[in-house]
């Protein structure tokens, strides 16, 4: 994805790099406002599995690299209700992990979690997925995506991700199944 995006090594965060303290403290500067696109390749959690690891908080969220000693404002998990605090001027955000689409609890409709916090946090469109995704899936459709896009930039990014998905299906086997390929959608502003 750095390569596709042309980023510079310091505008990617891995490893220990990865954390919500991290992301709070480029916020906190302004920065996040910069960026364009933001992608984040890791785990999604729904609300219940939250929820068991961190009893007092019920909502979807993201995992980052957990920092040696958890506090409230560094525990790992980036909430939904975090993201909501967020100052962003995305044109999208990539969400290359599960459940990304899942809603704010049991009983919620899809997309009132992460994605709307995303939106509500300053992000026009993004990509978020279903249900449990292949990591090599993730990868492909998501670099095949950012590819179509940089070859064609008219043809907006809901196209981009289709053909994405096209190619897939192309391949056949395994690849051509909706279960590698469908999880994936984009939200908000397609163009």
């Amino acid at each position: 994805m750095a390569s596709a995006l042309e980023a510079s090594a310091d505008d990617v965060f891995l490893g220990a790099r990865a954390t919500e303290g991290t992301l709070k403290s480029l916020n906190a500067k302004g920065m996040l406002k910069s960026w364009r696109v933001l992608h984040f390749a890791t785990h999604g959690l729904v609300a219940g599995e939250t929820q068991q690891i961190a009893a007092n908080q019920a909502e979807p969220a993201l995992m980052l690299t957990p920092p040696e000693v958890p506090s409230e404002e560094d525990d790992g998990l980036l909430t939904a209700s975090e993201v909501a605090q967020l100052q962003l001027d995305a044109d999208w955000v990539v969400l290359s992990a599960c459940n990304t689409a899942s809603g704010d609890g049991a009983e919620a409709e899809a997309l009132s979690g992460l994605t709307r916090a995303f939106l509500y946090a300053g992000s026009r469109a993004l990509v978020v997925s279903h249900w449990p995704v292949n990591s090599e899936a993730a990868v492909r459709l998501v670099t095949g995506t950012f590819s179509e896009l940089k070859g064609n930039a008219p043809i907006g990014r809901a196209e981009a991700l289709r053909r994405a998905m096209l190619r897939q299906v192309r391949e056949g086997g395994s690849r051509a199944h909706p279960s590698y390929w469908a999880p994936f959608v984009l939200v908000g502003e397609g163009g």
